[in-house]
């Protein structure tokens, strides 16, 4: 099973920028992946996702200040956050979707605040 470590969150201020990797135990050539993102007391929600073709698609809500990358050499996917905002405030999770598993990152908090 391929196993995924987040990293890169932390406190920001609402305008500021950060950038969090994902980094995979193995080949994410073929794999779709996600970036999820939970805020307090909601439910786990899509934010990015990028296809194996390189193919993105975003959630309404971080559409222009998001940008889902992968380094398939380096089994590593990004998600660069700007214009940050106090509602994107939460807990950041990487999902692996391949043939035969899922797997989920532990996740990494993201706090924008002031």
């Amino acid at each position: 099973q391929v196993q995924l470590v987040e990293s890169g969150g932390g406190l920001v201020q609402p305008g500021g920028s950060l950038r969090l990797s994902c980094a995979a135990s193995g080949s994410i050539s073929t794999a779709l992946m996600d970036w999820y993102c939970q805020a307090p007391g909601k439910m786990r929600e899509l934010v990015a996702r990028i296809q194996s073709s390189g193919s993105t698609n975003y959630a309404d809500s971080v559409k222009g200040r998001f940008t889902i990358s992968r380094d398939n050499a380096k089994n590593t996917v990004y998600l660069q956050m700007n214009s940050l905002k106090p509602e994107d405030t939460g807990v950041y999770y990487c999902k692996f979707q391949g043939a035969i598993a899922i797997s989920w990152g532990q996740g990494t908090q993201v706090t924008v605040s002031s």
